[in-house]
């Protein structure tokens, strides 16, 4: 092994080190926001970055252990966090206009509160 391919490798596990340790604390965060909430569509979006961040781990994983079926892993649960998404976008918009008003009303109030902070 030649000295650049030395440091190619030592340089590859060194940065796949550091993107586990920025995914374990953003997933802590993501956690934490999807238990504490305030609202339904801040949850449902904490979910689906728990999702991302989930790809990003296997992909990490995928790339430290050469064992590369594990990028195709992380495609496949791409596609189906985007199909929860997506459902639960519905379950949102159908529960919105069901006549519930809790949901419009969050909205507004997450929109105050953002305006509010600019």
């Amino acid at each position: 092994m030649t000295p650049i391919e030395a440091f190619a490798d030592t340089f590859l596990d060194v940065c796949v080190h550091i993107s586990l340790a920025v995914l374990t604390v953003s997933l802590v965060l993501i956690v934490y926001r999807t238990v504490k909430g305030p609202t339904l569509p801040d949850r449902i979006v904490a979910l689906d970055m728990l999702v991302a961040v989930g790809i990003g781990f296997i992909a990490a994983i995928g790339v430290l252990t050469d064992y590369y079926l594990y990028i195709d892993i992380a495609i496949t649960l791409g596609l189906v966090g985007f199909l929860a998404t997506v459902a639960f976008a519905r379950f949102v918009l159908n529960r919105g206009t069901a006549g519930d008003e809790t949901i419009m009303q969050e909205v507004k109030e997450s929109i105050e509160r953002r305006e509010a902070g600019q």
